[in-house]
């Protein structure tokens, strides 16, 4: 697994028993917990897998473009689609 996987993970399974623990444990700090939760699924996880997820993809493959348009014309005549 590489790294930034990792770290990926455990800052999930960090948020996840803070929203837990918030939500199961009867203490005054409570709402601080599930607050902390949220932030880091929010604030750490997600951008995280983002990151991992989108490195080493080309943003130009999901835009759409007079040419891309063209093409799925052309795909959708001959029955791809």
């Amino acid at each position: 697994m590489k790294f930034i996987k990792i770290i990926t993970f455990i800052a999930f399974i960090a948020s996840m028993t803070s929203l837990v623990c918030g939500f199961t444990m009867d203490v005054t700090y409570s709402q601080k917990l599930i607050g902390f939760g949220v932030m880091g699924i929010f604030f750490i996880v997600f951008p995280l897998f983002s990151y991992y997820r989108w490195k080493d993809k080309d943003p130009k493959d999901y835009m759409i473009t007079k040419d891309s348009i063209k093409k799925m014309r052309e795909n959708q005549k001959q029955g791809k689609y």
